[in-house]
């Protein structure tokens, strides 16, 4: 073999060397970049996940609560309690109620006849404490839009026909219908003269949120079984396996009598 040729040979090794070479360089380049980007994409996704959860935290954190607005005529410890019925009547009926809570419902349907007889007759006084127990166990806000705008037609004297009009269109318990002001202020409409702009922007403001707020603490401090509680002259009738509308007017009555 000629030298020329040996030199020939030589050196398209050495090319071909130099060229896997190259490549082989490419590749640890190209590794590197690979690692290099998913490790910048992992960090910026931490980075995204932490302001997320940052912005989250502070989303739910609570809102800065706005003074404690007690509705017109409430009466007893705080101010916490909605009075319907004769101021000087011998039995007091104090309800502690939810407006999501079908189980209050329930014993308004089956009572409200009764206590509206007895009341409109002078014999029986009603105290209402409004609670948030639903809005705790199933989430939402409806229990406290509901709560805050029948302390809004309390303003307006319109409490008691709202309350009715709220348990006659009571959502299911799943579903936070009440949580719309829109929908609150829809069904002032079936009680006469009350969606004024000033039922309206009571409802809106969430004037007496804190008020509500501070009932339900108060639900919660007299460590009550649930919604409804029910007490007729300070005793637990709900609990009353054997109390019915009849029975409930019987006492009443015989209160009255002396």
């Amino acid at each position: 073999m000629s030298e020329k040729n040996r030199d020939g040979k030589r050196n398209a090794r050495e090319r071909l060397a130099a060229e896997r070479e190259k490549q082989k360089a490419a590749e640890r380049r190209r590794r590197t970049l690979i690692v290099g980007a998913s490790v910048v994409c992992v960090l910026g996704l931490a980075a995204v996940i932490g302001v997320v959860a940052a912005n989250s935290g502070k989303d739910a954190g609570p809102k800065k609560a706005g003074p404690v607005v007690a509705p017109s005529g409430a009466q007893g410890q705080d101010a916490l309690a909605i009075p319907v019925g004769k101021e000087g009547a011998r039995s007091t009926l104090t309800v502690w109620e939810d407006f999501r809570c079908p189980a209050c419902k329930g014993f308004e349907t089956t009572y409200r006849p009764t206590i509206h007889g007895l009341t409109g007759a002078g014999k029986l006084k009603v105290e209402y404490h409004l609670a948030t127990l639903i809005d705790g166990n199933m989430g939402g806000s409806g229990s406290r839009r509901a709560a805050n705008a029948a302390a809004c037609a309390q303003d307006a004297g319109k409490f008691s026909a709202y309350h009715d009009v709220l348990y006659e269109n009571q959502p299911e318990e799943t579903k936070d219908s009440y949580a719309e002001n829109s929908r609150l202020i829809e069904l002032a409409g079936k009680v006469d003269g009350l969606d004024t702009p000033a039922f309206r922007t009571c409802v809106q403001d969430g004037t007496h949120d804190s008020w509500v707020e501070k009932s339900n603490q108060a639900f919660q401090n007299g460590h009550f079984g649930g919604t409804p509680t029910v007490l007729l002259n300070g005793k637990n009738i709900y609990q009353d396996q054997s109390m019915t509308p009849a029975k409930l007017k019987r006492m009443v009555e015989e209160a009255d009598r002396g």
